[in-house]
């Protein structure tokens, strides 16, 4: 019985080492983090940030725009083709499926989670795969990429005590939320990096920003792991399901009965494609129509409805 005790644990020892030894390898070939140079003096070249400019409400693109009409440029936007790309090509590099992504699906709202491992420890990161799914029951989802060693503390943790708070991120907050993505060691709060504060949740452990305009105490109700797409090296990919418990609103920024945060209060901060983040200066409003309103006044949609009859 010794000997198997001792042959299991030299296979675990070997096993062990060569995962570190796969997961170095990948990590030399691992660019998702892009190299900037010498950011402090590229940005010095830049306008100053205009903290005052208020959100202005314009007309939409379009005002004059018929059923039917599509897109109103003349053709322009049919004069181009589409490259076909298939993600899972030998010759292509997941690095450049990320880029192609997180440029083309963008604006993305950031996911600023906190949570705390079986231990208390806690830890704030941000994320870029990240949306509410639903309102009745408010559902979130966040996603977890493939990336070289082991997890990340947040998945970690998740997994751990299936609890978490979401924290909205405002454009005064970005450089403190921007420095939660730093590879901290496990365990390192990202508080402390950050210099945010911690308000007190009450349906979860994890502490709620302070800062944030709105957040969301969650627990996790399904985690789903694609094991079928790991590669050696690589931690498993995921996607977890949240369901919201609470939700706190800072005061001043919301109507009387909670139900509309004000923009301008909110003032979103939005993810782009490589280090860029947008902000919201300017927007259009376009009502959602009925159909038995505007067939009446639409002699296409009257077509379509009788054809329709017809068939």
């Amino acid at each position: 019985m010794a000997a198997t005790a001792a042959a299991t644990a030299a296979t675990a020892a070997a096993t062990a080492t060569t995962q570190e030894s796969q997961s170095d390898a990948v990590q030399k070939n691992y660019k998702i983090v892009q190299d900037v140079g010498n950011f402090t003096a590229t940005e010095a070249q830049r306008p100053d940030f205009d903290h005052a400019k208020h959100i202005e409400t314009t007309k939409s693109p379009y005002p004059t725009w018929d059923y039917g009409q599509g897109v109103p440029d003349n053709g322009a936007s049919l004069l181009q083709e589409h490259h076909e790309v298939d993600p899972y090509a030998p010759d292509r590099p997941s690095v450049n499926n990320y880029r192609l992504l997180v440029s083309a699906i963008a604006p993305r709202p950031v996911g600023f989670l906190s949570t705390v491992n079986s231990q208390g420890q806690k830890n704030l990161s941000p994320f870029s795969y990240f949306q509410v799914i639903d309102h009745d029951p408010p559902m979130f989802i966040v996603g977890f990429s493939s990336r070289p060693g082991r997890v990340k503390d947040t998945y970690r943790n998740l997994k751990e005590t299936g609890e978490c708070v979401i924290n909205t991120v405002s454009e005064n907050m970005i450089e403190a939320v921007n420095a939660t993505s730093i590879d901290a060691p496990y365990g390192v709060s990202e508080w402390d990096v950050s210099g945010l504060h911690e308000a007190p949740s009450t349906t979860v452990k994890p502490s709620r920003v302070k800062e944030s305009v709105f957040s969301v105490e969650g627990k996790v109700i399904d985690i789903k792991e694609f094991a079928d797409h790991q590669q050696p090296g690589m931690s498993i990919a995921a996607t977890v399901l949240i369901r919201a418990t609470r939700f706190w609103v800072k005061e001043g920024t919301a109507d009387a009965d909670f139900s509309h945060i004000d923009l301008d209060k909110l003032r979103p901060v939005g993810q782009l494609g490589g280090v860029s983040y947008g902000r919201v200066v300017s927007t259009f409003e376009r009502p959602r129509t009925k159909w038995s309103n505007e067939v009446v006044k639409s002699e296409l949609l009257a077509r379509l409805e009788e054809e329709k009859g017809e068939n």
